[in-house]
C-alpha cells in the first residue's frame, strides 16, 4: 500500500509534525511519498533524507531559525535565508532530491510571476529554504532566475500534489483557527501572523477530506510562529494528537467491520 504523508507550514508549530511521525513509526505506518510546505518542507525533507524523528528533533533544537545572528544584509528579509544551508547540509550531505530514500515534494511562490512551484528534482537544500522563506522573516531564495518565498502563500497543504499515487493519505496540519479577541492583535507581528493564517484557512479547510486520516494537534494557538521556546511541548502535542486520531480511525475501522459482518449475518439464509 502506498501511503502518502502530507506536512503543512506552520512556522515554530510545524515541530509537531515530528511527534506525529514518531507516533505513525509506533504504529509501523511510514510513508511512500511526502509532500511538505514551508516548516512541512523542513521536517519532510529531513525525513525523506533518511533522518529519525529524533535527529529532525535535534535539528530544530541546535539550529536557531529565528534569530537574528543570521540577519540579511541588502536583501528584503530580517533573516539572510540561504545562510542555513550549512546546518541542513549536515543533515542532507547529499544535495539532490535523487539522493532521498522517500519520494518528496514541496511547494515555493514565485514572488516574480505569481505563480506556484513544486519541487521535486534537481537542488534539494535550496527548494527547502525557498519554502519556508516566510515573507518579511526570511529573504527569498533564487533558484534558476525565480525568486521564491513561502509555498504555503499559494498551497499550504500539498494533499493534492501527492494523492493520485496514494492509496491512502496522511494530513498533519498544525495551523489554528478560531475566532480571536482584539487583545490578541496588539503587534504588528500579531496581525502579519493573523492575516497569513486567514489567507491560508479558506483554501486549505477544502482539502482535509481529501485526507484518510488528519491530524490537528490541538492547542496549536498557545504557540507563536516564529517561537521556538516550547519545542518539546509542541513536539509532544504532535505526538499525543496523531495516536489520538490513529486510534480513533482504528475504531471507525473496527465499527464499519462489525457492520459488515451483522449485514452479512442478517442477509445469510439456510435452503434445504
Amino acid at each position: 500500500m502506498n501511503i502518502g504523508l502530507v506536512l503543512s507550514g506552520g512556522g515554530a508549530r510545524g515541530i509537531a509534525h515530528i511527534g506525529a511521525i514518531k507516533a505513525l513509526e509506533e504504529h509501523h505506518i511510514y510513508p511512500s511519498y511526502i509532500a511538505g510546505t514551508s516548516a512541512g518542507a523542513i521536517v519532510g525533507g529531513l525525513y525523506a533524507g533518511g533522518c529519525s524523528w529524533q535527529q529532525i528533533l535535534d535539528f530544530f533544537k541546535t539550529t536557531q531559525l529565528f534569530t537574528f545572528t543570521n540577519y540579511a544584509m541588502s536583501k528584503p528579509g530580517f533573516l539572510d535565508t540561504e545562510k542555513f544551508y550549512e546546518q541542513f547540509s549536515t543533515y542532507l550531505p547529499i544535495d539532490d532530491y535523487s539522493a532521498l530514500k522517500t519520494p518528496l515534494v514541496v511547494t515555493a511562490t514565485n514572488l516574480l510571476d505569481g505563480t506556484l512551484k513544486v519541487f521535486d528534482s534537481g537542488i534539494l537544500i535550496k527548494t527547502i529554504l525557498a519554502s519556508a522563506a516566510v515573507p518579511g522573516v526570511f529573504a527569498p531564495v533564487e533558484i534558476e532566475g525565480g525568486y521564491y518565498a513561502d509555498g504555503g502563500i499559494l498551497n499550504n497543504f500539498p494533499v493534492d500534489l501527492i494523492k493520485h499515487k496514494c492509496d491512502k493519505v496522511i494530513g498533519v496540519y498544525v495551523n489554528p483557527f478560531q475566532k480571536i479577541k482584539k487583545d490578541s492583535l496588539k503587534h504588528v507581528y500579531n496581525i502579519m501572523e493573523r492575516s497569513y493564517h486567514i489567507m491560508m484557512s479558506n483554501e486549505t479547510s477544502l482539502k482535509f477530506k481529501e485526507c484518510d486520516l488528519l491530524i490537528r494537534p490541538s492547542r496549536m494557538k498557545e504557540f507563536s510562529t516564529f517561537s521556538l521556546k516550547n519545542i518539546d511541548a509542541i513536539f509532544n502535542l504532535g505526538y499525543e494528537s496523531a495516536l489520538a486520531a490513529i486510534e480513533k480511525d482504528k475504531e471507525k475501522a473496527e465499527k464499519s467491520l462489525d457492520t459488515i459482518n451483522l449485514e452479512a449475518i442478517n442477509g445469510f439464509t439456510i435452503t434445504n
